[in-house]
């Protein structure tokens, strides 16, 4: 079992930048961390994901170019979304994923069993 805990969302204005943390209890099992979102009366959407081991990263076509996800070492336990350039439909609960499937799309909410609570990030226009 694997906990995860975010921090770090908040107020922002438009043009803002914002780094959101997601703290792991472990990553050994983990394959791929990722972001998620959403946002009132919206599915949740993939943001963006790393590989753990390799520290590959994939983003979801909203965001590519403005956020950027890292990691402390492909052996610790926390990752980084790095948002630029905010934008007030950013505006979401965002959530940190983890799976330990490996072969997966990365971009469905459904192959990752692992989820933190969320935090919340909004951006005023």
């Amino acid at each position: 079992q694997v906990q995860l805990v975010e921090s770090g969302g908040g107020l922002v204005r438009a043009g803002d930048s914002l780094r959101l943390s997601c703290e792991a209890s472990n990553t050994f099992s983990l394959y791929y961390m990722a972001w998620f979102r959403q946002a009132p009366g919206k599915e949740r959407e993939f943001v963006g994901a790393i590989r753990w081991s390799t520290g590959v990263t994939n983003y979801g076509d909203s965001v590519k170019g403005r956020f950027t996800i890292s990691q402390d070492s492909p052996a610790g336990n926390t990752m980084w979304l790095q948002m630029n350039s905010l934008k007030p439909e950013d505006t979401a609960v965002y959530y940190c994923a983890g799976s330990p499937l490996w072969g997966i799309s990365q971009i469905n909410a459904a192959d990752y069993p692992y989820w933190g609570q969320g935090t919340q990030v909004t951006v005023s226009s």
